[in-house]
């Protein structure tokens, strides 16, 4: 029987390249994608397949899964990883930007699930997993725009995972709280481009400071625990479908579900130093 296959994008670092290790660790062949593939060098010399592909570009996904299909001729598991953060107050932030986040988190993992589907029905058999955050579930102050992707990235996953259960696939979320990566600095990066003058700058300075806190990075988890969780979801007979796994994460998920709007806004205020 010929192995599974599996794709992953935003492979080139942080929980891409840990999954995409992982997969291939627990015998898959996976293609890691990502727009640039000198970036890959390190999977491509561990057994990894780089694939070039750019989830903004409909011709660049089409190319990727056609090339997989010809290459292996099947798809077994989709990793809708790939993503940044966009920071900044909701009035400050471009409309431009707003729909780039859109693009990349949103739409990209979705026309990408569209072209794998029609491979998988055809097996009677794969698993989509997508890769929100705890931050799907909960919010923070200047992130409206990152967390309405993550929050749409939610609701979509729920309506597929019914659509696609008759045809045997199975559709994962995977809720990521605070992570070893370069996610945290991108993201404050953009906060203060958008943010960083003007009315909101005060707010802007504090959430900027959290999210490149030293005692966070400290507190947050690597990458591999992410890793194992989908590791675990696509092995399972019958996957959850959520895993909420790494710093913070299942707390501060909790925590949203039991307190009313304004006590959660004033934890999470608190929690990242607001000024009053």
């Amino acid at each position: 029987m010929p192995a599974k296959t599996a794709l992953v994008t935003g492979a080139s670092s942080g929980i891409g390249e840990a999954t995409a290790l992982k997969l291939h660790n627990l015998g898959y062949t996976v293609y890691g994608a990502a727009r640039r593939t000198d970036r890959l060098q390190k999977l491509a010399d561990r057994g990894i397949r780089p694939l070039a592909m750019n989830v903004t570009d409909d011709g660049s996904m089409c190319a990727g899964v056609d090339r997989i299909v010809s290459e292996t001729g099947r798809i077994d598991v989709l990793v809708n990883n790939a993503g940044y953060g966009s920071y900044g107050a909701l009035e400050d932030v471009p409309l431009e930007e707003a729909r780039y986040q859109f693009d990349v988190n949103v739409f990209g993992a979705l026309r990408l699930t569209q072209l794998v589907l029609p491979h998988m029905r055809g097996q009677h058999s794969g698993t989509v997993v997508n890769v929100t955050s705890m931050g799907g579930k909960i919010y923070t102050p200047l992130g409206g725009w990152y967390h309405g992707t993550k929050f749409a990235l939610e609701a979509l996953s729920d309506c597929l995972r019914i659509e696609a259960k008759p045809f045997g696939i199975d559709v994962v979320v995977i809720e990521p709280g605070g992570i070893a990566t370069e996610w945290g600095g991108i993201a404050a990066d953009k906060l203060e481009r958008s943010s960083g003058t003007g009315p909101h700058a005060a707010q802007a300075a504090a959430v900027a400071a959290s999210l490149r806190s030293e005692a966070n990075t400290k507190r947050n988890s690597p990458p591999a625990v992410i890793a194992d969780a989908i590791g675990k979801a696509v092995t399972a007979r019958r996957p959850k479908t959520r895993y909420a796994t790494g710093f913070g994460a299942r707390p501060l998920i909790a925590l949203r579900r039991i307190l009313p709007d304004r006590a959660f806004d004033a934890v999470i205020s608190r929690a990242v130093a607001l000024p009053r």
